[in-house]
């Protein structure tokens, strides 16, 4: 199979209007709603508030469920009150069952309720008719639901006899009477050859919301698309359905490979949230628009005046299931329900070297040895489709990979690793025994008719795992045990790709939506749950083959909510060109959003060439991103670093090396991610929430808090606009020390060989002193403080240590967690977390301090027991840089620098 087999036309694709569901939905335009709640109905328990909503017309009746959850989270929950069968609840996406507070209940006027929170800074405010939520804090109005009236839930219906329904039917599943004049498309669907055949009928559910005082929204990965959502018009919502696009366009709503179907909306005293757990294919529509606003007059003489308020109107559409959407306003309220970023291996931060294909055992070996001998870090190799046995996932090419284990030994002296790919479509062969045995157990999913399902992929005929099964996914997560997984060892890791799930010729390249899972499920229920479940299967076999001590790394392609768990995500095949570099900063800024900071995109472009200018500036950012990792297709050109003229090798070269200096801060940042969900990559507005000029800028980024980063995106490019935000920031060039005059939006000049980073004032980055062949080579190297003062002369920083592999941070107490204070002419030392007990002999040899006013007379530095030596300093008064050599002061002790 070659690339092009894969490349693909647009019309491949369903556009909106030619989803069912979607026309139907949009029949039913804003207005008043024919949902009434009926307050009658009302019950009140610890867990939540109850009462059911009845439709005007066709009487059906649905359940409202209310609950709050620990940390000011509200949860909304609409099912039938009596479906006719169960409807679809996304499992295994929420860490916990949330613990839920008890509502005050208070009825404010006749058709009005009031639910007031334990603290009663929050009220939710129900009105019977037409049912609506609004969602008040402090008296004023954050949100409100069903507001436009576009509350739809088609309930579930026995199958007419003839399969269609009959015109004159009243009880036709729609909301809206209009709908029955064209095919709607209720209990089948044809698209192009395709017919999807809905054994239930159609079970479509969505709703409003409007964000009051709301411009700016974000969220709702993944689109190649800018950071600030679009509104929408009729036919172009942004989708929800984990796609394989290869190739896909620049600024394109289309789902590709993942989905998180969480929207953030920001203003400068607020962020607010909206989580919808749904898993079936989901379309959201954006509108904003200025609403007149009263504004209270001052005296009675005076009329009172108007003004515009921004309103933004967010309308969820989806396939099937039920709806559970939950509100709150921060991003570690996600967390609380989705769980926070796994703790990665050390060894994943560093830099990853791919390729569809390196071709067998010696050719992995000329390139680790060309990374020696260009002197150029990387931590891990990695290997494609080609080196298994005829895409049989688990095994190894008899005549390329003879000797697998020989091979890893190999990597494994160097201090390297191994990362292949393992697909979730497994070959129909009976002589596989993987294939065998998942046949002889029923674990692949079925076809509508009962049979397994079959697609073509890579192997060409294929079934593919159903990995909603739990008992498919220990199954498969014990198929990375050593003793089965034949020339597997510990420095080995693995690769989910294909995994939307990805099916040549299938209907839109994926699965039919009427095959059918684990518990009769349909796969228009789970589809965007796939690939987080085959990511989590793998790393629960990782974690087990080591009995339970090592961290895994697993890269997926495709991922939903929650995701983070188990590992990282890149945004899958970008093309070799300008545009695909500049996007990928507001595509990783929004999965970091939400939820997943372990994410990067291909450095160099997948599809095509990069001429060496594109490749160098791709380095140059991808080296301040969270994952890391040149790949390319196997008709690209050969593109390992040092293939470009030696001019292009050093400047790759010093990218790398400057990724492999900062890994103490980015594995803090990790460390930060994993305990107190803060984004390793953050939109501006994250760290200067009331600066509305950073609110809708995506062409740079804070990695962290300490560092602003602008890649370099357009070619031959000599300057750049920077904005440094914030009136009271001080800034410094991170490189040469020098302090910015005049923040604000500036034009600084570029060459080639490096892009603009900066260290904001009030921070303390550690570094390593320099880089090592690898991340392993680099334990015992020290570190160096680097000290950026802000406008009162002070700084703050943290440094996070542990063994970079195991899990003995979290059982044994096994790591370092270390504050430093610069504050009055002293830099300390000090605990962040005493029960901290990991050991280490690692120094911090040096600290640099920027913005220092003058030249100091005497230096010194004393440890716990008091001892004082003096310590040596150069001070550069050009750009007020005082720089601490040969300290050699314990990283794991407490300790004083004073100037």
């Amino acid at each position: 199979s070659s690339v092009q087999d894969e490349a693909v036309e647009k019309s491949t694709f369903k556009e909106c209007n030619q989803i069912a569901f979607y026309r139907r939905q949009k029949l039913l335009h804003a207005g008043k709603s024919l949902y009434r709640a009926l307050l009658d109905s009302v019950t009140l328990s610890d867990e939540n508030v109850k009462f059911q909503i009845i439709h005007e017309e066709n009487k059906v009746l649905l359940q409202v469920e209310i609950c709050e959850i620990e940390g000011n989270i509200f949860r909304i929950r609409i099912d039938e009150a009596s479906p006719l069968r169960a409807r679809y609840r996304v499992p295994d996406v929420l860490i916990k069952e949330p613990t839920t507070k008890r509502f005050s209940l208070s009825q404010k006027e006749a058709g009005i309720l009031v639910l007031s929170s334990v603290k009663e800074d929050y009220r939710l405010q129900v009105t019977a008719t037409p049912f609506q939520l609004e969602l008040q804090s402090k008296g004023e109005t954050v949100l409100s639901m069903n507001s436009n009236g576009l509350l739809y839930f088609e309930h579930l219906q026995p199958p007419p006899s003839d399969r269609k329904p009959p015109a004159e039917n009243k009880e036709a599943a729609s909301d809206s009477s209009k709908e029955k004049q064209e095919d709607p498309g209720l209990w089948q669907e044809k698209f192009g050859n395709f017919l999807d055949i809905k054994a239930h009928g159609p079970s479509s559910v969505g709703t409003d919301f409007s964000l009051h005082g709301f411009d700016h929204v974000y969220g709702i990965p993944q689109h190649t698309e800018a950071l600030l959502l679009k509104n929408t018009s009729d036919g172009d919502a942004y989708r929800l359905y984990n796609l394989d696009i290869f190739g896909h366009k620049i600024h394109d709503k289309i789902g590709i490979y993942g989905s998180v179907p969480l929207l953030l909306a920001h203003k400068p005293n607020r962020t607010s949230g909206i989580f919808w757990l749904n898993s079936s294919e989901t379309l959201v529509d954006i509108n904003t628009k200025a609403v007149a606003e009263h504004v209270p007059s001052g005296s009675a003489a005076q009329t009172a005046k108007q003004r515009a308020v921004p309103v933004t109107d967010v309308r969820w559409m989806s396939e099937s299931g039920i709806i559970d959407v939950f509100l709150f306003d921060l991003f570690k309220q996600f967390a609380q329900l989705t769980g926070t970023q796994a703790l990665p291996p050390l060894f994943s931060l560093g830099y990853h070297q791919c390729r569809w294909n390196y071709e067998d055992e010696q050719d992995v070996k000329a390139v680790d040895a060309g990374f020696d001998e260009h002197d150029i870090p990387y931590d891990a190799i990695w290997l494609d489709i080609e080196h298994t046995d005829g895409k049989r996932y688990f095994t190894w090419d008899k005549k390329k990979f003879q000797n697998p284990r020989k091979m890893q030994e190999h990597l494994r002296k160097k201090k390297r690793k191994l990362v292949v790919i393992v697909d979730p479509h497994i070959k129909i062969d009976p002589m596989y025994a993987l294939y065998a045995q998942a046949k002889d157990k029923g674990y692949f999913v079925k076809d509508r008719n009962g049979k397994d399902f079959e697609g073509i992929c890579w192997p060409g005929s294929s079934c593919y795992l159903d990995f909603t099964n739990p008992e498919v996914r220990k199954w498969y997560a014990d198929q990375f045990a050593f003793k089965t997984y034949k020339g597997s060892t510990n420095i080995l890791y693995v690769w989910n790709d294909m995994n939307e799930p990805s099916v040549f010729k299938g209907a839109e390249l994926t699965m039919q939506k009427d095959a059918v899972h684990y518990n009769n499920w349909e796969h228009r229920e789970v589809h965007n749950l796939y690939g987080f479940y085959q990511q989590m299967a793998t790393a629960e076999g990782l974690i087990r083959r080591s009995s339970g001590k090592e961290r895994p790394f697993v890269l997926t392609r495709s991922f939903f909510a929650g995701s983070q768990k188990y590992g990282a995500v890149w945004t899958g095949d970008n093309t070799a060109e300008w545009g695909y570099l500049k996007i990928s900063i507001p595509m990783l800024l929004t999965i970091s959003m939400a939820g997943i900071s372990f994410c990067g995109a291909d450095v160099g472009g997948f599809i095509g060439d990069p001429d060496p200018e594109l490749l160098v500036r791709w380095y140059q950012a991808g080296a301040y991103q969270p994952f890391f990792r040149g790949h390319s297709n196997m008709e690209s050109k050969r593109r390992e670093p040092w293939l470009f003229g030696e001019k292009n090798t050093q400047i790759i070269r010093e990218a790398i090396r400057e990724r492999y200096v900062l890994l103490p801060y980015l594995y803090t940042l990790f460390y930060r991610a994993h305990t107190a969900a803060e984004p390793v990559m953050r939109a501006l507005w994250i760290e200067f929430p009331g600066q509305i000029e950073t609110f809708g800028v995506d062409n740079e980024y804070m990695l962290g808090n300490a560092l602003l980063v602008h890649p370099v995106t357009e070619q031959e490019a000599k300057a750049v606009s920077v904005l440094l935000p914030g009136p009271e920031e001080i800034w410094y060039d991170f490189r040469k020390f020098k302090q910015v005059e005049d923040p604000g939006t500036l034009k600084i000049s570029v060459t080639l060989e490096d892009i603009p980073v900066f260290q904001r004032g009030g921070t303390v980055i550690p570094l390593k002193t320099t880089a090592g062949k690898s991340t392993e080579w680099m334990m015992d190297t020290p570190y160096e403080l680097r000290v950026a003062l802000d406008t009162e002369a002070c700084a703050v920083g943290e440094l996070y240590v542990d063994d970079g592999h195991s899990f003995q941070y979290l059982h044994k107490k096994q790591f370092l967690y270390r504050k430093f204070t610069f504050h009055k002419n002293i830099l300390s030392s000090s605990h962040t977390d005493g029960s901290g007990q990991y050991e280490t002999t690692c120094v911090v040899e040096r600290v640099i301090v920027l913005g220092f006013g003058q030249q100091p007379t005497l230096v010194t530095a004393c440890s716990k027991d008091g001892k004082e030596k003096e310590v040596a300093f150069t001070y550069n008064a050009k750009n007020s840089a005082l720089t601490l050599e040969n300290l050699a002061l314990s990283l794991a002790a407490d300790w004083k620098i004073c100037i």
